[in-house]
């Protein structure tokens, strides 16, 4: 997908990150986009999709704290391509964030190893993809996801 027009929020999506935004969580995209280090789409294209994406979440009273790309080619051996936790590290240092205070939801098996690996509690939301991993809850959403937050927090998680 390169163009801005063609992004959709997955169900329940807004309403679980307002709810975890609610909760005093700070809201941090960490997204591998390996179309951008393979010459399938271009360094602003993938700024025109993170506006997108803003601008979809702000008008459901959403805002994102922070978006950090790993934009290189799976093969290049970087650091911050998931499931290397090194995106996770660069945002919670710059942003002053406790990835041990933090959780890591994510759709996949490297969305989960890099939790884990930062030290973040990891959740992984079934929406759209059948892949099971080790993660310490699965939720059918993001919603979902927010809600077992909730209850973790107050110790019954």
């Amino acid at each position: 997908m390169a163009r801005p027009s063609q992004l959709r929020l997955i169900r329940n999506a807004a309403n679980g990150l307002g709810r975890l935004a609610a909760m005093g969580y700070a809201l941090v995209v960490v997204t591998n986009q390996s179309g951008v280090g393979r010459g399938l789409i271009t360094p602003r294209q993938m700024a025109a999709m993170t506006r997108r994406l803003r601008a979809m979440l702000a008008a459901r009273g959403v805002r994102l704290d922070g978006v950090y790309v790993c934009p290189h080619h799976p093969d290049d051996g970087c650091g911050c391509r998931k499931p290397k936790p090194g995106l996770l590290r660069r945002a919670a240092r710059e942003m002053r964030l406790d990835l041990r205070r933090s959780v890591m939801i994510g759709d996949g098996a490297r969305d989960v190893d890099a939790g884990r690996a930062a030290g973040a509690v990891a959740i992984q939301v079934t929406t759209g993809t059948k892949e099971r991993t080790r993660a310490d809850y699965l939720a059918k959403d993001l919603l979902d996801a927010a809600r077992w937050v909730t209850r973790l927090r107050q110790g019954r998680g």
